[in-house]
């Protein structure tokens, strides 16, 4: 993705009041040969840019000035209630360097699993996003797990999983941690099954009792 920024002359928390007051996002370039950079961004552009999945995970182009730069987003502060992107933080890319980036993880086919077309299981997605190390140029937009295999009870571990070429994952003291689990949901037919005795046993008179009629008679007698 590509985007436009611009460079910002002034700092501190005023002249980025009176920025954000003119529609305008303050915001910094870092890392790389070069010296921090201060930026101002398109408020509006940003704010739909930032509801897109690749402008989180993947190597951004950021044209300024003419030229144009290879950047990873990686901070956003917003606003407590307001819909307002009040900063952001962006870090230059080298493509000599390997980097430290959390990538979406996309679980596709679990409709066509054992465990949810025929046994009726739920899967519970455990991690939604994975950190990996790995070159620039290596950068998965996101990694695609495939369920379709899953059956119930199993729990599938990220060992299982095959990452992209070049792409090791960070775990950060997790050996080998869950990614999606499988539970068994419970059966109403066993239950509808064992109410239908049930019912037919309060509805069957006790054994040895007299019939209901019977007793009318007897207490018509008892009146005379």
């Amino acid at each position: 993705m590509k985007f436009v920024a611009f460079e910002r002359a002034k700092q501190g928390t005023g002249a980025s009041r009176r920025l954000r007051n003119t529609g305008r996002t303050p915001g910094i370039v870092y890392g790389g040969d070069g010296q921090p950079q201060l930026i101002e961004l398109d408020h509006n552009a940003l704010w739909h840019a930032l509801k897109k999945e690749t402008f989180h995970s993947t190597i951004l182009e950021m044209e300024m000035a003419g030229n144009t730069s290879k950047v990873l987003l990686r901070d956003v502060q917003m606003h407590p209630f307001k819909q307002l992107v009040q900063h952001v933080d962006f870090q230059r890319v080298d493509a000599k360097t390997k980097l430290n980036m959390k990538v979406p993880v996309h679980y596709v086919k679990a409709e066509e699993s054992q465990a949810v077309k025929f046994e009726h299981c739920v899967v519970n997605h455990v991690i939604s996003e994975l950190e990996v190390a790995c070159f620039p140029g290596d950068l998965p937009e996101f990694i695609e797990v495939d369920l379709s295999g899953l059956k119930k009870g199993m729990s599938l571990h990220l060992s299982e999983v095959k990452l992209p070429k070049g792409v090791t994952p960070v775990l950060h003291g997790k050996k080998d941690p869950v990614l999606v689990s499988v539970v068994a949901t419970v059966a109403e037919e066993p239950a509808e099954a064992a109410a239908a005795p049930a019912a037919d046993a309060k509805a069957a008179p006790a054994k040895g009792a007299a019939p209901a009629k019977a007793a009318a008679p007897a207490k018509a007698a008892a009146k005379k």
